[in-house]
């Protein structure tokens, strides 16, 4: 009775879980999930949503709540021991989840419900059509044999993507570079030099540590004129966890990645589809890999010629400026900043100062009090398990408690790298509880130096607002069953749709005047530096384009086209694809698809095409606020209604049109991109 995850009332007490409570705890939930759907199913003739549906997300939701906190802290302050608990729960919590979905009469009472009961909201017939969609996809058809061996691939899935995960951030955290010479850092902005000496004296050294946590590694590619420094952390940065590089063989994910994509191959299989890709799509708004394919196929197609005149003017710029005849990988990012400070005199560094943590935290709430009504304050006091992180409450225009979050900003070591929003906690309303939704928010930015507050990067500003986008999808809601609320049941290809909305805000004068302010006067964005931001917005929009559609459709052909016989074939396709789309040939040491957590450690496996899909619809969407006003309060109002609060109560499709009167264009994209559009709009 004393294990604090059997205890969960409100918020986690994560300062109380120790890892020896993860695995007792996670046994005794699944029992009693077990023990009570049977009690459920034994105990009634008919069912409905009252007597089955709801008491069986009430347990559900308990085991979520424990989980959630040990899934979370195994991602922000990794241990030896909490990582042993975790990996020890992930194939129980596998082997329970499919047990469920390939429970029969489980499903036959799903299906009864959904056929017979006549009080079912949209909301709830929007569950039940997802999960009796689930029941299929975890094979509740299939003989028992073949039910098996489904169970054992999805354990087996569940950690080997784990330990890719854990080899990614174990090799990450492995390298490390001490520098004694200043002069070896020269070209280094004052900020990342600060960085690395606090880095250095947090670890007992002196001098300079490098890292290839994102805050160190960025600014030496971007920034530092010595080329073989370049050179020696790239060739660190994109080996990680592969058989080269400085630590070749010692995390190796080669083995791992080729399992993953034979047993995702081998399951959906298993249910009839002929590769993953199609099993994957299932869950999308994309109605087939073919249309996938031919969506990221012209949006290629629009972006080649002017991602290839990029290249060359940068070749040009870089041959008459600095003799350069060959670039390399690792000059890219040195020489394309170059030529962004020759062309608009701007630069990430220069901005920072304009963007302290103290002015952009409070702005981003004021941009969402404007466009939502929604109010933010802190509060303190919270037992969190870092003491950077804080904690925030949001309330509506009525004082109506919506949500809470908290927000966990710095890079540190044991802390794994990218930026994300997961989930604490789900909307859930019953008649004898309302439990309001609870999110965290996590980035890996620079933290502070001495005495002043973190200054960030309008690209960080960017990521910030992007997964304050997808917090806001999750606690706004007003849907009250966990399955369809806030992002969950949302298809995947349009999740990121709130989340990359949110960035638009981060390029408007009238948004960029609440979240920036210098941090020592506190004066505003000068108008002439805000012309040279705006003017270098789209600068080599063409080669961030390619370089993204080269992922996802990399990603799409290793799903789609796996054979046992021959195998994930990872690093051939991958050169199919660059030779058919890239502009940049990365040296052969290259290890990308080793580090590619999106589709080998995360959701996104035959998925990553999702992020362009939904740029389609975030452009779109916002294109409705540029004609109304970035801060219209009846365009808001309209996305918060249409959009925000009905998570996935809805098909993703049948909320965009609400919202915006007709299907998704891609032009509004295109435009943002700069990238020319044709006379015919394409249609997603």
């Amino acid at each position: 009775m004393d294990n604090p995850l059997l205890q969960l009332e409100g918020l986690p007490p994560f300062s109380l879980i120790q890892p020896e409570h993860v695995e007792p705890a996670i046994d005794q939930l699944l029992s009693e999930c077990r023990s009570g759907t049977e009690q459920l199913l034994d105990s009634n003739q008919e069912f409905s949503w009252i007597n089955l549906v709801e008491p069986l997300e009430i347990l559900d939701d308990r085991l979520s709540r424990a989980w959630s906190p040990v899934s979370h802290m195994n991602s922000v302050v990794n241990s030896e021991p909490l990582r042993a608990a975790y990996n020890a729960c992930l194939p129980k919590l596998s082997e329970y989840s499919t047990e469920m979905g390939q429970n029969e009469r489980l499903f036959n009472a799903y299906k009864y419900i959904r056929e017979h009961d006549p009080n079912l909201d949209q909301a709830q017939q929007k569950s039940l059509d997802n999960a009796l969609l689930d029941f299929k996809l975890s094979g509740v058809d299939l003989p028992a044999e073949k039910k098996a061996r489904f169970k054992e691939i999805s354990q087996e899935l569940s950690q080997l993507g784990s330990k890719f995960s854990e080899n990614l951030l174990d090799a990450t955290h492995a390298w490390s570079k001490l520098v004694s010479d200043e002069g070896e850092l020269a070209g280094l902005p004052q900020s990342a030099l600060d960085l690395a000496r606090q880095t250095a004296e947090q670890r007992g050294e002196q001098g300079w540590l490098l890292t290839l946590e994102f805050p160190s590694y960025f600014p030496v590619l971007t920034y530092a004129d010595n080329r073989e420094l370049r050179h020696e952390m790239y060739e660190a940065y994109t080996t990680r966890a592969s058989d080269l590089g400085p630590d070749a063989g010692k995390w190796d994910n080669s083995e791992i990645m080729e399992q993953l994509l034979n047993l995702r191959h081998e399951q959906a299989q298993l249910l009839d589809f002929d590769n993953y890709a199609e099993r994957s799509l299932a869950r999308k708004m994309a109605r087939s890999g073919q249309e996938v394919m031919e969506f990221l196929h012209d949006l290629a197609a629009r972006s080649s010629k002017q991602a290839r005149a990029e290249l060359a003017e940068l070749e040009q710029f870089t041959s008459e400026q600095y003799g350069m005849e060959q670039l390399e990988a690792w000059d890219i990012g040195y020489y394309s900043e170059r030529l962004r400070q020759h062309r608009y005199s701007i630069t990430q560094e220069e901005l920072k100062p304009y963007f302290p943590e103290t002015r952009v935290i409070p702005g981003m709430f004021d941009v969402v009090g404007r466009l939502y009504g929604m109010q933010i304050s802190e509060i303190n006091d919270i037992d969190c398990w870092h003491p950077d992180v804080r904690f925030y409450e949001i309330r509506g225009r009525d004082g109506e408690l919506r949500g809470q979050f908290y927000l966990d900003l710095y890079a540190r070591p044991q802390k794994r790298g990218g930026a994300w929003m997961d989930e604490c906690a789900s909307r859930f309303v019953t008649h004898q509880h309302t439990q309001i939704p609870v999110a965290y928010l996590t980035c890996n930015f620079s933290p502070p130096v001495g005495d002043k507050p973190a200054l960030f990067t309008h690209d960080e500003v960017e990521t910030l607002f992007h997964e304050f986008g997808h917090g806001l999808h999750h606690m706004l809601t007003r849907i009250d069953y966990p399955s369809v609320s806030g992002i969950s049941g949302v298809e995947w290809d349009a999740v990121e749709l709130p989340s990359q909305f949110m960035e638009n805000w981060c390029w408007e004068r009238e948004a960029l005047d609440l979240i920036s302010g210098h941090y020592e006067s506190g004066e505003p964005i000068p108008d002439e530096m805000y012309q040279r931001m705006t003017a270098a917005k789209n600068f080599q929009s063409g080669m961030q384009m390619v370089r993204q559609l080269e992922f996802a459709i990399f990603d799409m052909r290793i799903h789609q086209e796996f054979t046992p016989e021959q195998g994930g074939r990872i690093y051939e396709i991958l050169e199919q694809v660059r030779s058919e789309v890239a502009v940049i040939q990365p040296p052969e040491f290259n290890r990308f698809a080793h580090g590619f957590s999106h589709i080998f450690g995360g959701g996104y496996a035959a998925g990553y095409y999702s992020y362009k899909w939904a740029e389609v619809l975030s452009a779109d969407a916002f294109s409705l606020f540029e004609k109304n006003g970035i801060f219209d309060q009846n365009t808001g109002d309209s996305f918060l209604h249409n959009i925000l609060e009905q998570g996935g109560s809805k098909n993703a499709m049948d909320l965009f049109v609400a919202f915006r009167g007709r299907e998704p264009e891609i032009d509004a994209l295109l435009r943002h991109c700069g990238i020319a559009a044709d006379a015919t709009p394409r249609v997603c």
